[in-house]
């Protein structure tokens, strides 16, 4: 059985609610040719953003089943408290109703705010006890009171990590908003190519210095895009630890939570010499297909010579996986993070 660990479905322009075009929060255009937020926007690339067409191009892949994540436009950072309410409430059912209607086909993910933390807390409530998801979508970086951005892997989340551990949720990590971060021009698709690497690894970063996987033992923590900088800068990482203790004090090793059983990492690294060092990182078995489906920069046929699993295939062809390793990614290792059982 083939599951992909990481991918993205949009509702349909009419199931939208007409307050979140009205305020600009986030809408659809009814030709489906474009996403739109405020000012920006994103044109819509693949037919397979939207159910129908998914459930097809997951046959014709030979996908059985998919991980839908939140939409990082709707991780609602610096909104409003009402507006994160509302749109967050409006993502939430719209991905338990996908779940519910499909459930042989979908696992779909939910998001909280820290921002708004009692607001976020009776959330997490609500999607676990009523909508019976149980993966936790969180971004990256938010935005505080103090409009000061912040890791999620900061002491502030905390609470969040400890309701989260009771409910032995699966938590799914993934970078959006750089350009909001980082005083450089938005060109040359760098927020994309480049900081969304950095973000992942800057949270990867504080949540091995702040021992989380550890310290909250029942969650099992994904993130995005393999981590791939966290992974490649871990040398660096080591050697700033033992230079200068002194920034460090009352933090932990980040050698104690290599490989750690409760961390995984997706494939969508594009090539299969950046997942050679993952697996020599952190193990074959802390690997998880993500195929980051249906963007440009996910893998899809007609990008390039991209499509659905080719990094996988690759390195399976060339001996950096083996044959069942390549299978445990596909499923074992998924539902492992999942911590569900998800059969044909």
């Amino acid at each position: 059985m083939r599951i992909n660990g990481h991918g993205h479905i949009l509702p349909e322009p009419t199931q939208i609610p007409q307050f979140m075009k009205d305020k600009k929060l986030f809408w659809i255009d009814n030709d489906k040719k474009f996403m739109r937020q405020g000012s920006w926007s994103r044109p819509i690339t693949d037919p397979s953003f939207f159910i129908k067409e998914k459930l097809e191009w997951m046959e014709r892949h030979n996908i059985d089943h998919g991980v839908m994540l939140c939409l990082s436009q709707l991780y609602c950072n610096g909104w409003e408290q009402q507006d994160c309410y509302d749109g967050i409430r409006f993502q939430n059912d719209y991905n338990a109703s996908v779940q519910a209607d499909y459930p042989g086909k979908f696992t779909c993910g939910f998001v909280v705010q820290p921002l708004y933390l009692d607001q976020a807390l009776k959330e997490i409530d609500r999607c676990v006890n009523e909508l019976g998801l149980k993966m936790l979508c969180l971004p990256t970086h938010f935005l505080n009171a103090n409009e000061e951005w912040l890791s999620v892997a900061e002491a502030e989340v905390d609470p969040i990590y400890e309701l989260a551990n009771e409910y032995k949720l699966a938590i799914q990590i993934h970078p959006y908003d750089g350009e909001k971060m980082i005083a450089l021009k938005n060109q040359y698709w760098r927020f994309h190519l480049i900081w969304m690497m950095a973000q992942c690894a800057d949270t990867l970063h504080l949540f091995t210095l702040r021992d989380l996987p550890n310290k909250y033992p029942q969650l099992r923590t994904s993130f995005a895009h393999g981590g791939m900088l966290g992974i490649a800068n871990y040398g660096r990482r080591i050697q700033g630890f033992d230079g200068r203790q002194d920034i460090f004090e009352g933090l932990e090793d980040p050698r104690k939570t290599l490989g750690h059983k409760n961390l995984y990492f997706d494939t969508l690294v594009h090539d299969a010499y950046t997942l050679e060092l993952i697996k020599k990182r952190v193990g074959a078995s802390q690997i998880i297909m993500g195929l980051d489906d249906p963007y440009p920069l996910g893998e899809m046929e007609g990008v390039g010579t991209s499509y659905p699993g080719r990094v996988v295939d690759y390195a399976v062809e060339t001996g950096i996986l083996t044959q069942q390793e390549g299978e445990e990614i596909w499923h074992k290792n998924v539902t492992d993070w999942l911590g569900i059982d998800i059969t044909t």
